[in-house]
């Protein structure tokens, strides 16, 4: 099996290949075939699977053997020769068999290769980032959260049921002296004053004390999300079985000491503020950032084979369907959802895939004329970092994860880097923000409740 001829077509990017195939390795490969499929051979005067190639042959043809040969022995032959090629392969157009038979095959292949790109006016991308600042509200509700994790929770028993309070209670609904189906709960606890059930009836367990058994008479919001509850007065049985406050640390020193282990609170105020910085650094720089990729995108020059978009379309539709089963949904209900097929799905997300490989080419184009490089070091400490995170051991990363790919993955992070070093940066003051339509807002979400089947949910909970 061997690369008999290269030829560049006429097209962009397209190769043509023609690979021979030797009459004994296909001769190799028709014995493999027939040894697979002899079992299921039979002939009057031959117990089934005995029946000998020779008279199969005869008995079926010649090239009977030849179309499953030919799949055995094709994708050995075909990678072979793409190997001596020495081109930058990546994707396969037409393949025509020009001759096959006991003298062996002659095939060829068409194959697509990575295209020229050419780029220029890289440095000095020219981009702009909103200005930020840390407010003394952003550190305060830091130090807030810090408080709620470090908060614990005290029974209540010598007073009546406060908002604010976690009152665990039994209930169950009535309409019309009947009881409605997912109306009843035990031992649930609710924090009274947030929300959390349908206006009223948080209200009406405020001043109860623990033992307590009482009714609470609400109505359901018009726009409620069951047909058969909505606008509905109803009336639930309730029962005070417990009291829970939530007490939350002062903030001073011994708090800064306990929960973060600084010595006083003016250093944990600080430290809350530097990372609250830090993060907003972050976010100006990833926009920076993205805008170059953006800019790139645009700037570059390249015919992009078919093949290549339909390769990132395709996985970006299995990342997609692995997000959507992770979340516990198929892409097929995402899809129905959208109101979508999967082919329009796909020819949305052409236009992105297309960028995304211009800005891949482009990179690695960048990192060619800059002469950047990769170190073994950094590379090793790549895999050390990656089997690190993953709980794996490093020589078990190297068997999924080729040196190759992961060295042409950091080199291209080395050129968006360089991209970003020679970027013009500038900073600019944020832009006023449209004021909200709330009554639009409300409208599209009664909208979409109103269109959503599954909104047939019963319980007194909003």
């Amino acid at each position: 099996m061997s690369l008999k001829l290269k030829t560049k077509a006429d097209e962009a990017n397209l190769w043509t290949l023609e690979i021979s195939i030797s009459a004994e390795d296909f001769e190799e490969a028709q014995k493999k075939a027939f040894n697979k499929i002899k079992r299921r051979l039979q002939h009057p005067g031959f117990r089934k699977g005995k029946i000998p190639r020779n008279m199969a042959e005869r008995l079926f043809g010649e090239g009977f053997l030849f179309e499953d040969a030919l799949d055995i022995c094709y994708p050995d032959a075909a990678q072979k020769a793409i190997d001596e090629s020495e081109l930058d392969f990546v994707g396969t157009g037409k393949v025509d068999i020009l001759s096959i038979g006991k003298e062996g095959v002659e095939i060829k292949l068409e194959i697509y290769v990575k295209p020229e790109v050419e780029i220029s006016d890289y440095k000095g991308l020219e981009v702009e980032v909103t200005k930020f600042e840390v407010t003394d509200d952003e550190v305060q509700a830091k130090l807030d959260e810090l408080r709620e994790r470090n908060s614990r929770i005290i029974t209540v028993e010598d007073r009546a049921a406060q908002e604010g309070d976690i009152a665990k209670i039994d209930f169950e609904g009535f309409i019309d002296g009947e009881a409605f189906e997912v109306g009843k709960g035990e031992d649930f606890d609710l924090t009274l004053g947030s929300g959390q059930f349908i206006p009223g009836f948080e209200d009406q367990v405020v001043g109860h004390n623990v033992g307590d058994e009482f009714d609470v008479v609400v109505t359901f919001p018009e726009d409620y999300g069951s047909e058969e509850l909505a606008g509905k007065e109803a009336t639930f049985k309730c029962a005070l079985k417990g009291l829970q406050l939530k007490e939350l640390p002062e903030l001073d020193d011994e708090f800064a000491q306990d929960a973060a282990d600084f010595d006083t609170l003016d250093e944990l105020t600080q430290s809350l503020r530097d990372e609250l910085v830090q993060s907003k650094k972050d976010e100006q720089k990833n926009s920076a950032r993205q805008q170059l990729l953006d800019k790139l995108a645009a700037i570059v020059e390249a015919e992009i084979p078919a093949c290549m978009i339909d390769d990132e379309v395709e996985k970006r539709v299995r990342d997609m369907e692995y997000n959507m089963q992770s979340q516990g949904f198929g892409l097929d209900l995402y899809l129905k959802y959208m109101g979508m097929t999967i082919e329009e799905y796909k020819e949305e997300m052409r236009e992105g895939a297309e960028n995304n490989i211009k800005v891949r080419l482009a990179l690695e184009k960048i990192a060619e004329l800059e002469g950047l490089e990769v170190s073994d070091e950094a590379l090793e400490e790549e895999y050390s970092k990656f089997a690190s995170e993953n709980g794996m051991q490093v020589e078990d990363v190297k068997k999924y994860v080729s040196e190759d790919d992961l060295r042409k993955d950091l080199l291209v992070n080395k050129a968006v880097d360089f991209i970003y070093d020679n970027a013009v940066i500038t900073e600019v003051e944020p832009k006023n923000e449209p004021e909200i339509d709330v009554d639009s807002i409300v409208d599209a979400v009664e909208a979409v409740e109103a269109a959503d089947e599954d909104a047939d949910e019963a319980d007194p909970e909003e």
